[in-house]
């Protein structure tokens, strides 16, 4: 049985743990340094290089207790809850690893890598009563929220079309997201996730069926993706994956009966009564998924990016991978 490490919280304040020290890292790091609810209190990488690179970019963290196993960090340090920015496959040992022992877990996304493993951490988590936050930054930023809101509202009224497109420079996939022992997957599970959770996010529709074609263009990941989505109620969309691209570039778009969103290089424009007005300004952010993991932890704010939308991306990525083995359209497992 697990050993718990949480032992007493100090009043008001939340201890963390790192587990993966790399780059996306630093910036979880200094935003939990801006919370004074927030004390970190140990670091984990596989990679003694990694941690001293760390050091270099964020000095505060200098002195802290280091450790090349994250079970031994849990067994020697104190603490409250884990953030955790490793490789995709090692996410789900490594959250019920902490959710065992009573900590909270913030993960970096993709959540897990698999279905049956994201269904798992829900249910420990529910069980346990902690929290568990998957760091999608969109959730936080004010121009998805307003999309978000606007659906909610019956803005457009019922969506019947969705199209969105991500493209990245990500071929053939850098260090360990070109392995997928390590990764899981290419593209789509990476950077791809972030696509698919706020499609499912900002709209509520669940998806159906999917139709994928996938091309891994010699790497032994996915590079390019082009999907056809049907959701329950007889919304379709359109989803492409650029992992081989000059640059970055996200368009996102949603069509209802009464109107449309779209969204084009950082502006959003709604389309409706023969009109198009821009809307960028009208969103309103909630700060970023450190601070909401924090304040969920102390009771102060509902969780804004939890397991169940990790949950509902592994879902259709996972039935997309499946047709492109296949060749034909797959039901995505609820």
């Amino acid at each position: 049985m697990a050993k718990s490490t949480k032992a007493r919280t100090p009043a008001g304040k939340i201890r963390v743990g790192f587990i993966g020290c790399g780059g996306i890292a630093t910036g979880h790091f200094k935003r939990l340094l801006e919370l004074p609810e927030a004390e970190i209190v140990a670091l984990n990488d596989t990679s003694e290089e990694s941690l001293k690179r760390f050091i270099e970019r964020v000095p505060e963290a200098k002195g802290l207790p280091q450790f090349a196993d994250y079970k031994q960090m849990l067994d020697a340090v104190p603490m409250d809850a884990v953030e955790i920015a490793t490789p995709h496959t090692v996410h789900f040992e490594q959250a019920m690893e902490a959710l065992n022992r009573g900590l909270h877990v913030l993960l970096e996304k993709p959540m897990v890598c698999r279905v049956a493993d994201a269904k798992q951490i829900i249910e420990t988590a529910k069980k346990k009563k902690l929290v568990v936050v998957v760091s999608y930054q969109r959730h936080y930023d004010g121009g998805y929220r307003y999309i978000r809101e606007a659906v909610e509202k019956g803005v457009l009224g019922k969506v019947h079309f969705v199209s969105a497109m991500q493209a990245q420079n990500w071929y053939p996939g850098p260090g360990w997201r070109g392995d997928p022992a390590l990764s899981g997957g290419g593209q789509l599970n990476d950077s791809g996730s972030h696509l698919i959770d706020i499609i499912l996010w900002t709209t509520g529709l669940v998806p159906e069926e999917v139709f994928g074609y996938i091309e891994n263009l010699g790497a032994r990941v996915d590079i390019l993706s082009a999907l056809s989505v049907r959701f329950e109620g007889g919304a379709i969309a359109n989803i492409s994956v650029v992992g081989h691209a000059p640059g970055w570039w996200e368009d996102f778009s949603i069509w209802g009966d009464k109107g449309a969103i779209y969204l084009r290089g950082g502006k959003i424009l709604l389309q409706k009564d023969g009109k198009t007005e821009d809307i960028t300004e009208q969103g309103k952010g909630a700060g970023n998924a450190d601070r909401n993991f924090i304040e969920a932890i102390l009771g102060k704010a509902e969780v804004q990016s939890g397991p169940i939308g990790g949950l509902r991306v592994i879902q259709l990525t996972e039935a997309a991978w499946e047709s492109g083995k296949q060749g034909c359209a797959v039901k995505v497992k609820t």
